[in-house]
């Protein structure tokens, strides 16, 4: 049974049986039977409704649930920013520093960490995400890019890394289809991303750490440079437009 889903079966336990703020779960080994799971198992799963701010453990005490004071919920985190990029755009640039610091990590550790089975799945994002046309599909083209990077960050095999990712899912969701759609019209630079996707993507598989982190900060930074650009070039065409047209007046 994959993390995730143990996750979600914990979180279905915990409503099912009405558990309420501050409330202690049962025995690991008592869990573990109840879903049929190993124990490791069923710790990285507490580990991962740890650092999402769900449960709490206490040294030699159990695990708990969070008391309501103390509120990580990926909505008071993520819901506000969503606002923000949706009412200016340019708030854009702000979640490119924020994944240059966090994937150029991911990247790293993804080369030097992926099994056979994480290369499969990247492998699979990769060609999707290679398939898939803005032309045709623009959101579904976002939407493959974006899996792209969430499968390196689930190779880098970093819990905390990977939940910095999953949690800024829909925001990095909404910035890479802005940034698509400006691009749209651009195809040489939407080749440039194809061929900058691949670099990463080779990097990995073959176990470059340092080349897979260069070429994703690289990625990112023509992303932010290219979009600086096009947003400048609008904003001159836009005042162009503003320009009164003066005609000569004949004596």
């Amino acid at each position: 049974m994959s993390n995730e889903l143990l996750v979600d079966r914990l979180r279905d336990f915990i409503h099912q049986n009405h558990l309420q703020p501050g409330a202690r779960l049962p025995a690991e080994r008592q869990l573990a039977q109840q879903f049929g799971v190993s124990r490791s198992s069923l710790r990285e799963a507490i580990q991962t409704l740890t650092s999402q701010g769900v449960l709490f453990s206490r040294r030699g005490g159990g695990t708990f649930l969070q008391p309501e004071t103390v509120d990580w919920s990926e909505e008071r985190l993520v819901m506000p920013l969503s606002s923000l990029l949706a009412e200016d755009p340019g708030y854009r640039y702000d979640v490119l520093e924020a994944r240059m610091a966090i994937e150029a990590s991911t990247a790293w550790h993804a080369a030097s960490r992926a099994t056979e089975e994480d290369r499969a799945r990247l492998k699979m994002c990769f060609e999707a995400m290679q398939t898939i046309s803005d032309r045709d599909d623009p959101d579904l083209a976002a939407h493959a890019d974006v899996r792209f990077h969430l499968a390196i960050a689930e190779a880098s095999h970093n819990l905390v890394l990977l939940q910095a990712m999953r949690g800024l899912f829909d925001l990095l969701q909404s910035s890479v289809m802005q940034s698509r759609q400006k691009m749209f019209t651009q195809p040489a630079i939407l080749d440039q991303l194809s061929a900058q996707h691949q670099v990463i993507y080779r990097a990995i598989v073959a176990g470059e750490a340092d080349a897979a982190r260069d070429a994703t900060l690289h990625h990112l930074e023509f992303v932010a440079e290219t979009l600086h650009g096009l947003t400048e070039q609008a904003a001159r065409h836009a005042r162009s437009l503003r320009i009164p047209d003066i005609k000569p007046q004949l004596k």
